[in-house]
């Protein structure tokens, strides 16, 4: 059966060919869409599709017998259900009238078609980015506040510094200074006082007694 021949076969029941090729059409694109999404499509009692990703390997050629390296790729895989199974095996017999039965999905599968698991898997997709979005901007704003704090801290402390440095730079000054102007300080001079000439006086003292000797 090819999908004209599955459109035909539910035309009856859906009210015509036309409605019964837009549901196909929705249907397999709905399953395509989720599937390369990565998503799994599951129908209760039918079965499940889903996208399987195959590592690089190497196979050979059948007609050649070469071996050949296969790059990484993915594929879509298809698993039947229970029920599906059961009705292929021969276990369980197909109703003469009326549409096969399906059990009704278990909470928490995906029920509703394709179009309503694409649906949901779309709005849990979103929920969890929203929340993701929300607890990285809780976690960035702490860091935030502490790299500005660590930023401010720096600062303080090459203010300080550097204040230090300043400190020390001016008391070296003065301490120079001071050197400098103790050695310009001029020494003072000791004057010697000229002691009389006591030589002199004696002499003329002599020469006045010689003088009175003389004249007597």
């Amino acid at each position: 059966m090819n999908k004209a021949q599955l459109v035909e076969a539910i035309a009856d029941k859906m009210g015509g060919r036309q409605q019964a090729a837009e549901a196909v059409d929705h249907v397999l694109d709905a399953i395509v869409r989720a599937v390369v999404a990565g998503e799994r499509v599951s129908v209760t009692g039918f079965g499940s599709f889903e996208k399987v990703d195959r590592p690089a390997r190497y196979a050979r050629n059948p007609q050649t017998g070469e071996r050949v390296r296969v790059k990484k790729t993915s594929v879509p895989r298809f698993r039947a259900g229970q029920g599906f199974k059961d009705l292929v095996s021969g276990s369980k017999k197909l109703p003469r009238g009326g549409e096969v039965s399906v059990k009704k999905a278990p909470k928490g599968s995906l029920t509703g078609g394709a179009s309503a698991t694409v649906k949901k898997a779309a709005a849990k997709k979103t929920t969890k980015a929203a929340a993701a979005k929300k607890a990285t901007a809780k976690k960035a704003a702490p860091a935030k506040k502490t790299t500005a704090t660590a930023k401010k801290a720096t600062a303080k402390k090459t203010t300080a510094k550097k204040t230090t440095a300043t400190a020390k730079t001016a008391a070296a000054k003065k301490t120079t200074a001071k050197k400098a102007t103790a050695k310009k300080a001029p020494a003072k001079k000791v004057t010697a006082k000229k002691a009389p000439a006591k030589k002199s006086t004696a002499r003329k003292t002599t020469a006045k007694k010689a003088t009175a000797r003389k004249s007597s």
